[in-house]
């Protein structure tokens, strides 16, 4: 019953750690905009979580650490994954950090952030409440 209602926690909080993540890689990016060369970076999870979740099929049971996970994905084996962006041509002096996009990026993932952890606490206190009146 407690897996139904509290299940999503667990991809929460993988949310909330892709998130801070993001925050640090933004303002990491935001630091160097005046750096000839530096290329920026970002971090990639959503897709990542969507491909594993829409995986759905026979799972294969790891008997040893070496082993390959076959079939679905638990949540504890999806990562975000953090990429340069070798591509884009910004500058003259190979920077690709725009500020512009960047504070953008930086205000959207505060919100996302602020959103999910919204959504932890409202279900840590529906949990509280249920042990609290549920005798």
């Amino acid at each position: 019953m407690l897996n139904k209602s509290f299940g999503n926690i667990k991809t929460l909080e993988k949310s909330l750690n892709a998130s801070w993540l993001r925050n640090e890689t933004i303002s990491n990016n935001i630091a160097n905009v005046n750096t000839p060369g530096y290329k920026r970076e970002s971090v990639e999870f959503e897709s990542i979580l969507k491909d594993s979740l829409l995986n759905i099929g026979i799972e294969g049971k790891m008997t040893h650490e070496k082993h390959m996970p076959i079939g679905a994905v638990d949540i504890d084996h999806i990562e975000p994954s953090i990429s340069k962006d070798f591509n884009s041509k910004y500058r003259r002096d190979g920077n690709n950090v725009n500020i512009d996009v960047e504070m953008a990026s930086l205000a959207k993932n505060t919100i996302r952030y602020n959103m999910m952890t919204q959504r932890v606490t409202g279900k840590l206190n529906k949990l509280k409440s249920i042990v609290k009146d549920g005798r």
